[in-house]
């Protein structure tokens, strides 16, 4: 299809109002690193919570899922489904400490947490290891998944050609640099503000265009009937069924240990178990308690229930009309491409862009952020003023992109990379969980986690390759878990006053905190049955949300109205707890 110039004009009115966006804030994110980092702790609950809908939602998002969809049917997003559990938790147990903590980085913890040399050295590799490596791997796949979608549009490789550019700069190069480019261009000058705010108006158009082209392509291909009738024919051959949402045992789609893997241990076991990173950004960044905590259970519901079905519907009818591309990923632009019209075409295309920066400019941020904060800061320029920090943080902006597209270029599969990035870090979640309720864990759990984790996984990747990935997630789990409580038990905890001072600011309510409390004289209410019976009902309430949304579409009514009330029923637990007993936490 021959892109029109009415759909160049959405894209690049799109563009002038992001840029228009930057430097409207310029000013405001250049006063302090808080109002750069953390928009001056002043966001109400549903832009810091859009936000972060916004942020997970990124160009990578729908190829990602097509190609899970392609290759393990629709139980194949339980990878990321599984995570629903964990920000549940985050709701319902950490925002309001982690508000509380009055930090910029969620690496700034480990100063308040732990004392000594092992808090320093823990703090000074973990904003190296997260602000670049971690964070290049995440900023490569997003950038590669808009490569991907620009080269099935534009045809990247002519394009260079046609612009006389030297050999060695090929499609994939010149569309890395013009993601950089875009990107960087009002990052740079805006900060967090700049981030939050166009976050909020990315996420709307964003969804719009994947609804937008859920409904066209259903419209094509005959409605969801014909859909249905003709996948069912398509993959007659194969044991299991590509529309089920829970694995089938012996089925040639997600592999039931992986599953259990998913349901039993990657929820806690990761490094967002507790809702740090970006997650805990916006958090900071929430006028007080409740505004976070409101935030966080906004984004949990929108993330999982509301946002996935136009993806996986398109992914679906991709399978039908593009059944032998052999990169499945790709299928979603080509639907793109072939089946939206002048005008929603550039809607769609704006919609990506969008996504995209809602991702990147997070990324960019946030690794900054952590950078500067935690490395730059405390360690190799202490006590500079804030304008120095600012600048810095900006220079950094540069060089982390440039980073992030090196390794774009050297990546080929998102869904690989995703993987790795939940397997290098398996096993770290159950330490940055307890590190809130037990007073005894120090410095030196959290560096065996992440050292025993990642050398554990990468072992099970030397033994066999092709292990399949429930059993690298278990096992790696189960190393790192024991290795961290052993270590925690064999070494010092950490000093006395320090963890008084903690308890004092973040009141985190645990049993296990009961000898530290003692020597306190802030009273602290103590968690309980209501805090457990929330956390149940939250998770309820998301995954029902989730499959009654997907039966109704599939027209599968009596499963629909059943997930309804549970449902239904789960907010209303939810709602009749939070005069009696949330609120009261907040």
């Amino acid at each position: 299809m021959q892109i029109s110039w009415i759909d160049w004009g959405i894209v690049i009115l799109y563009i002038i109002f992001a840029m228009g966006v930057g430097v409207w804030f310029a000013r405001r994110a250049s006063s302090s690193l808080s109002e750069f980092f953390i928009s001056g702790r002043n966001l109400p609950w549903w832009i810091a919570g859009t936000s972060m809908v916004a942020t997970t939602f990124a160009a990578d998002t729908p190829l990602a899922i097509t190609g899970m969809v392609a290759h393990e049917g629709i139980a194949g997003n339980w990878l990321w489904w599984n995570m629903a559990a964990t920000h549940v938790m985050a709701t319902f147990f950490f925002a309001r400490l982690w508000r509380r903590a009055d930090i910029i980085t969620d690496l700034e913890l480990i100063s308040l947490r732990y004392s000594g040399k092992p808090a320093q050295v823990l703090r000074g590799f973990r904003s190296f290891w997260e602000g670049i490596v971690l964070n290049c791997i995440i900023m490569g796949w997003v950038i590669l998944a808009m490569v991907k979608i620009m080269d099935v549009l534009f045809g990247l490789d002519q394009v260079a050609q046609n612009l006389g550019l030297p050999g060695w700069i090929d499609g994939k190069w010149l569309g890395i640099v013009i993601c950089l480019i875009i990107a960087v261009a009002y990052t740079f000058l805006s900060g967090f503000w700049g981030v939050v705010m166009t976050d909020f108006i990315q996420f709307f158009l964003a969804m719009f265009g994947a609804v937008a082209l859920a409904v066209i392509s259903l419209n094509e291909f005959g409605g969801i009937g014909e859909v249905k009738m003709r996948l069912a024919e398509q993959f007659s051959g194969r044991s299991g069924d590509i529309l089920n949402f829970f694995p089938e045992v012996g089925g040639s789609f997600l592999p039931m240990v992986t599953f259990v893997a998913f349901l039993s241990v990657n929820w806690w076991a990761t490094k967002a178990a507790d809702g740090g990173g970006y997650i805990a950004q916006r958090m900071f960044s929430a006028k007080n308690e409740k505004h976070s905590f409101f935030a966080t259970l906004w984004y949990t519901i929108a993330h999982y229930a509301i946002r996935p079905w136009p993806w996986i519907i398109v992914g679906l009818i991709s399978l039908i009309a593009f059944p032998d591309l052999e990169d499945k990923e790709a299928g979603y632009p080509m639907m793109v491409l072939t089946y939206m019209p002048v005008g929603m075409l550039g809607i769609m295309l704006a919609s990506f862009l969008a996504a995209f920066m809602s991702t990147i400019d997070t990324q960019i941020n946030w690794g900054t952020s952590v950078l500067i904060n935690d490395l730059y800061k405390p360690f190799l320029k202490p006590g500079a003023q804030e304008r120095h920090y600012i600048t810095a943080s900006r220079w950094l902006i540069v060089l982390l992109m440039v980073l992030g597209g090196g390794t774009a270029y050297l990546m080929q599969s998102i869904k690989g990379a995703w993987q790795l990035m939940y397997g290098m870090t398996a096993g770290i979640g159950g330490v940055y969980i307890m590190r809130w309720f037990w007073w005894r864990v120090n410095a030196w759990s959290e560096i065996t986690a992440w050292l025993v984790s990642a050398v554990v996984y990468y072992l099970c990747y030397l033994y066999d390759p092709k292990m399949l990935y429930g059993w690298k997630l278990i096992i790696t789990t189960l190393c790192s878990t024991s290795a961290w409580v052993a270590v925690t038990l064999l070494t010092a905890p950490t000093e006395e006053s320090r963890l008084v001072r903690f308890y004092e600011r973040i009141r985190p309510g645990s049993p296990w905190w009961k000898p530290i409390a003692a020597k306190s004289s802030v009273r602290v209410d103590s968690l309980g049955w209501y805090d457990i019976g929330d956390w149940f009902a939250g998770i309820f309430l998301v995954y029902s949300s989730l499959f009654f949304i997907g039966k109704l579409i599939f027209q599968e009514w009596i499963s629909a109205g059943v997930y309804l009330v549970i449902a239904v029923v789960s907010a209303y637990i939810i709602y009749r707890n939070f005069d009696r007993h949330i609120e009261k936490r907040l």
